[in-house]
């Protein structure tokens, strides 16, 4: 992990896409005089499950996955976050230990916010509170929904509903392939399965020609097809 130079948060524009937008311009100073810049490589990690967590990680760039090791050591995918997101807030805001580890999915470039600063910004800004509250009860609506996903569909339909987040979240490469390359395991942990049946099922989605595959890479070819099969069509 290496330390940037320092950029100023009232000047960036990442502090419109999170609950930082609810800060005044002289508390966004004070935190811009405290926060720290880090470049953060492929595969670093950037926080563990279970640790403390002295301060949030605002995302200025890159994406990283957010995951929980299961009881049986599967490391599960919970969600993919991308720049202008702000990780271990809700962490940070309990006092609690991470529930989540953070790790870099490509190059990243992130801001480090110390945790006194979002404590004294909470207790003196009452639409700051209001906004991590809202954005904590959204993470929480969206693991709801994951929950029932993983228990009333099938791998087929996770897997169609996973490819299709990749292509609409990213985005795609100019050969019109996934930008975001996970593995076959990172993929399996995002969808729920094992690694042997994730590959199975997407041989069936090339045999049906939904996709294609080349190597690592995978580029949709029949997005319709696919939402049929989210839906159970």
């Amino acid at each position: 992990m290496k330390i940037e130079k320092r950029i100023k948060c009232e000047g960036c524009i990442i502090k419109q896409m999170n609950s930082f937008k609810a800060l005044s311009k002289e508390e966004l100073k004070s935190i811009s005089d405290k926060k720290e810049t880090r470049i953060i490589k492929k595969g670093e990690v950037i926080f563990k499950e279970g640790e403390r967590l002295k301060g949030v990680f605002c995302v200025r760039d890159g994406i990283s996955k957010l995951s929980k090791m299961s009881g049986n050591g599967r490391d599960q995918i919970i969600k993919l976050a991308n720049k202008g997101e702000v990780l271990g807030q809700r962490s940070v805001i309990t006092s609690e230990r991470a529930n989540l580890s953070a790790t870099a999915l490509e190059d990243m470039s992130v801001c480090f916010v110390p945790k006194a600063e979002i404590e004294k910004c909470v207790a003196e800004n009452s639409s700051f509170t209001k906004a991590l509250l809202n954005n904590m009860a959204n993470e929480l609506k969206l693991a709801d929904v994951a929950i029932v996903n993983m228990a009333h569909k099938t791998v087929r339909q996770r897997l169609a509903e996973v490819l299709l987040y990749l292509d609409e979240s990213f985005g795609t490469d100019q050969d019109g392939y996934l930008y975001l390359q996970l593995s076959r395991t990172d993929i399996a942990n995002l969808v729920g399965t094992a690694t042997e049946l994730l590959i199975r099922t997407l041989a069936v989605f090339k045999k049906e020609n939904s996709i294609v595959i080349d190597g690592k890479r995978i580029k949709l070819i029949d997005k319709k097809v696919l939402y049929n099969i989210v839906e159970g069509l």
